[in-house]
């Protein structure tokens, strides 16, 4: 099977939750490097935050590990254009939670409520 990620490219990566108490983590970044399965991403952890309901966005950039054949991630590839470091959750104007960096791209990431 090949998995086809590349060097530049921007990423949107959700991880699955398995029970409805798990943390709701998202992760965004820069592909690094991508070979044998693993991506290398240079980005912004995001932690669903309850008591703001809202996503929180981690001061520092982190590197991180991904296998492209987990089941349990959700990977969105994001346009080149795209400005990582403007990213931003908020709920629009139909009730769905987006991800934007506030200069014409956004993504739904709305889950199965208007809210959350």
């Amino acid at each position: 099977m090949s998995v086809c990620l590349t060097a530049g490219e921007k990423v949107h990566i959700i991880t699955r939750r398995l029970f409805d108490a798990d943390l709701r983590r998202h992760f965004v970044g820069v592909v690094e490097e991508a070979t044998g399965g693993l991506a290398r991403v240079k980005g912004y952890a995001f932690v669903f935050d309850d008591w703001a309901d809202d996503f929180k966005r981690r001061p520092d950039e982190r590197i991180r590990l991904f296998s492209l054949i987990d089941a349990g991630l959700i990977i969105n590839i994001l346009p080149a254009e795209t400005e990582i470091g403007e990213l931003r959750y908020k709920v629009n104007h139909e009730g769905q939670r987006i991800v934007t960096d506030g200069k014409g791209f956004s993504l739904d990431v709305s889950e199965f409520t208007a809210t959350r």
